[in-house]
Order: C-alpha cells, then sequence, then structure tokens
C-alpha cells in the first residue's frame, strides 16, 4: 500500500524528492508500513522523513517538523489515532500547502487531498461471507485469510486547488470518487 500512495505523490508532484511519512509507532503494523515505505522511497527516488505521533497533541508537532525539514509531501500510515483526527490533519497539510495521501476515503471526505487503500464496504461484505460459512458449520482456523482485492482512489479537487496543484488528467480518469 505504502508504494502505491508513493507513486500516486509521484504522479501528482513528478519533482517530488522528500516526503514526511507520519507514524503512530504504538500500532504494530506502523514497522512493517516504514519498512515497505522506506523499500518504494528508494525505488522512487525519494527520501522519507519519518516522524511519529502517539496522540492527537503530537500531531501538531508532526507538522511543525514536517514544515521546518520542508518536507515537499506527506504519506500518513493508516492509524485510529489519526483517523479519529482527520479534520485537523487535512487542515493542516493544507494550511502548510504539503500534499497528502492517507489510507481510506474519510480522510479526502474531511478535506485531504488523496486517498487510497482497501475499499471498507467489500471488505465488510467478504466479512459478513465468512461469518455465514463458520455460522454453517465452518471451522475459523480452515478458511483461507484473504487480501483486500478492491481498492480505492479519491481525489479532492478543492484541496488541490487550495494548495496549488493540478491533478493530471491521467490520475483523474483512475479516481473512483471526486470531490469537486
Amino acid at each position: 500500500m505504502a508504494g502505491k500512495q508513493l507513486q500516486l505523490l509521484k504522479e501528482v508532484v513528478p519533482k517530488l524528492s522528500r516526503v514526511a511519512l507520519l507514524t503512530n509507532p504504538d500500532n504494530p503494523s506502523s514497522a512493517r508500513f516504514v519498512r515497505e515505505a522506506d523499500a518504494a522511497a528508494r525505488a522512487l527516488g525519494v527520501r522519507l522523513q519519518s516522524l511519529e505521533a502517539r496522540n492527537p497533541q503530537e500531531i501538531d508537532d508532526a507538522f511543525a517538523a514536517i514544515t521546518r525539514e520542508r518536507a515537499g509531501a506527506l504519506l500518513i500510515h493508516p492509524d485510529v489515532i489519526f483517523l479519529s483526527q482527520r479534520r485537523q490533519m487535512a487542515e493542516l497539510a493544507t494550511k502548510r500547502r504539503l500534499p497528502a495521501v492517507y489510507g481510506v476515503r474519510e480522510y479526502a471526505e474531511a478535506g485531504g487531498l488523496m486517498a487510497y487503500g482497501a475499499n471498507y464496504i467489500d471488505l465488510v461484505r467478504r466479512a459478513a461471507t465468512f461469518v455465514d460459512k463458520i455460522l454453517k458449520g465452518a471451522k475459523p482456523g480452515d478458511l483461507a485469510v484473504e487480501q483486500p482485492t478492491k481498492f480505492e482512489l479519491v481525489i479532492n479537487l478543492r484541496t488541490a486547488k487550495a494548495i496549488g496543484l493540478t491533478i493530471p488528467p491521467a490520475l483523474l480518469q483512475r479516481a473512483d470518487q471526486i470531490i469537486d
């Protein structure tokens, strides 16, 4: 996921050389996300600036560090604390004219520039089929683990305009939803 999100940022800002990566180190999946982002960044010729925030109060400090370090864009690791502060994060990114990509559509709906990630409605639908199988007698341990298969790209054009970006037409054509 991190690789695709970085690729999207690079499409929006072709001369991008430095990306801030915000994670919550208390989230168990954070370390893996950072490793994936590092590998993708090297492949794209982008330097990552890793920052951490464990709670809403640390988000402001992280954005101040992003500004000081002059990152050209922002990648956010999916985390429940960040999701609960999505409006604050979108406002901070827009105020700093910082292109950002997030993992779930709710960020773009709250004013974030782009969201790319698994379609949660599809995930819930898939989970319901597992519940159905279990209720019909299947053993949970016998069911195959599935990865998400349906992903969505949401682009907020109001935010793009506010930060002075023009989204490439090819990217707009690939979007599942465009917020005007």
